[in-house]
């Protein structure tokens, strides 16, 4: 009963300095204020903005690109075409 108790308490312990470790984390320390999680949280949600639409658009200059090269097919061949002079004419 009393070995019982000793792990238990050590295992007690041992969550209270684990807790405590946490808590003085940076992360925790430093978004300490409203403020600091609102600027962080809109800080955050630009860039996954900006990320998205330049993956975006680095997507669709690739599936373009390789719908433009393909005549073997013609109806593919022609609808990539129309597509890539559609966005010469828009580029300029």
């Amino acid at each position: 009963m009393k070995q019982d108790e000793d792990a238990l308490s050590e295992e007690l312990r041992l969550l209270r300095k684990d807790v405590h470790q946490i808590t003085e984390h940076r992360l925790f320390t430093s978004q300490s204020t409203i403020g600091k999680i609102l600027a962080t949280s809109f800080g955050r949600g630009l860039a996954f903005g900006l990320g998205s639409v330049i993956g975006a658009s680095f997507l669709v200059s690739v599936v373009v690109f390789a719908l433009s090269q393909i005549d073997f097919v013609p109806v593919l061949g022609e609808w990539a075409a129309r597509i890539a002079e559609q966005i010469q004419t828009g580029q300029e």
